[in-house]
């Protein structure tokens, strides 16, 4: 009886520490469970929080590509701009170059130069000279007629020219040509007036014609 009794005692605090054990295993995998929740949501709140700096990061990012893609864009039109106006600037110092040139050459071809005529030097504008040499050229084509002409315009229209006495001279040739001899006569006489020493003597009809004047 006694064995009985020691032995349902022995049982039940055998049952009795089965039952603390299972309470305190229940009880750690209570705190396993809660600790490895508060992980997870840790875990889960720092994956939201990487996930939204990484997104507002790109956007930053995007926006400051857009930024730099606009920038870019207003370069590349301000420098577009430039370059036409740097080849318009281009094309008009060519032209006023050109125009400086054309400018220089009018220049040039209307200042006087140094010409010897009949062993006589002296300075002669281009247009002096030019109409000068078209009227003896006159002369030399035997077109006497318009060569008197021509000399005599000469004459009045540069009354102090250096081309003055060689024009007289071939005035009063082509007026003795044309037989115009009191013409050609008053004519040398003025050329040797204005110069005695020229290189061309008058005719020798005339020149004794214009001794007798005298």
């Amino acid at each position: 009886m006694q064995r009985a009794v020691l032995r349902g005692a022995a049982l039940a605090a055998a049952l009795l520490c089965v039952s603390i054990g299972s309470q305190a295993a229940l009880f750690e995998d209570d705190e396993a469970r809660k600790a490895i929740l508060d992980l997870r949501q840790r875990v889960e709140a720092m994956r939201q929080q990487t996930d939204q700096r990484l997104t507002d990061e790109n956007g930053q990012l995007r926006r400051s590509l857009l930024d730099l893609q606009n920038q870019i864009e207003q370069m590349r039109g301000d420098l577009a701009r430039m370059t036409g106006q740097n080849e318009q600037l281009t094309r008009t110092l060519s032209e006023m170059q050109s125009r400086q040139t054309t400018l220089d050459d009018k220049l040039k071809q209307s200042e006087p130069s140094k010409v010897s005529v009949d062993g006589r030097e002296f300075n002669a504008d281009p247009k002096e000279k030019a109409d000068f040499d078209a009227a003896l050229g006159v002369f030399r084509s035997g077109q006497f007629a318009q060569a008197q002409t021509a000399f005599a315009d000469f004459v009045k229209r540069y009354p102090q020219s250096g081309y003055n006495a060689s024009a007289l001279f071939w005035l009063g040739n082509a007026q003795y040509a044309t037989r115009n001899y009191n013409e050609a006569i008053a004519n040398f006489r003025s050329m040797l007036s204005l110069a005695p020493d020229h290189a061309k003597p008058p005719r020798p009809c005339c020149r004794s014609r214009t001794a007798r004047s005298n």
